[in-house]
């Protein structure tokens, strides 16, 4: 399994190097944000990006943006500033996960594996197959989620393991820490504003497709819902 791993400083490169090589992954290595788009173009079988933000020729914010008007890949942002709202801004962009320098390796790895989860589309298998959410037709297996006119709506991996938990339990609203520790596989660590984006960028994908409909619902002060019949 490939795993991009994008930084202008060389040392920080090769330490994520190792480690990934040591849980058994091949690492492909970029130095700026140019170079790791056209790895990623020419390269379909990079499973996850690990992006630095500071870069030179393009920053990290570019290249997510860029990545996601052609893909879902899982990204992991590396920031020096360690402020929510630098942090917001990666996950507004498109990232699916940060972490801040300096950092453990282990937590990256940790970090990795989950996502990867994520991506690799195990959902517990308690769940069912379909589930239909209003216009929704939400697939399991294929991770696929269709309009009632066959429109496909592409969601990232964190975006349709929210999307999934909260159709396969209709009514039953979810705080944003439950969503994260559910659908990250990790323990909440200040995890609200990670989860609003996250349900932000669900929701305007979900509206755009269906003209508007509403699917989730916001329960204020308490957290997030689709209801059921």
């Amino acid at each position: 399994m490939k795993i991009l791993v994008v930084d202008d400083d060389k040392e920080i490169v090769e330490l994520l190097s190792i480690y990934l090589k040591n849980e058994g992954y091949d690492c492909i290595k970029a130095y700026d944000g140019k170079e790791a788009l056209s790895k990623i173009r020419t390269d379909d079988e990079i499973e996850l990006m690990i992006l630095d933000v500071m870069m030179p020729e393009k920053d990290g914010m570019q290249v997510v943006k860029e990545v996601r008007k052609e893909s879902s890949l899982p990204i992991i942002m590396l920031t020096a500033k360690s402020g929510d709202l630098d942090k917001i801004h990666g996950l507004v962009a498109g990232a699916d996960d940060y972490v801040t320098k300096p950092f453990n390796p282990l937590e990256v790895m940790a970090r990795v594996k989950s996502l990867l989860r994520r991506s690799t589309k195990q959902v517990t298998n308690d769940q069912p197959d379909t589930i239909q959410a209003g216009s929704l037709t939400i697939v399991k297996d294929s991770h696929e989620v269709t309009t009632e006119d066959g429109k496909e709506i592409q969601l990232t991996a964190l975006e349709f393991g929210i999307l999934y938990l909260l159709a396969s339990n209709p009514n039953k609203v979810f705080s944003a820490d439950e969503i994260f520790e559910r659908v990250w596989q990790q323990e909440s660590v200040v995890s609200a504003k990670t989860v609003m984006v996250h349900v932000s960028h669900l929701r305007d994908k979900v509206e755009e497709a269906t003209n508007g409909e509403k699917v989730i619902q916001t329960v204020w002060g308490v957290g997030y819902k689709i209801n059921g019949k």
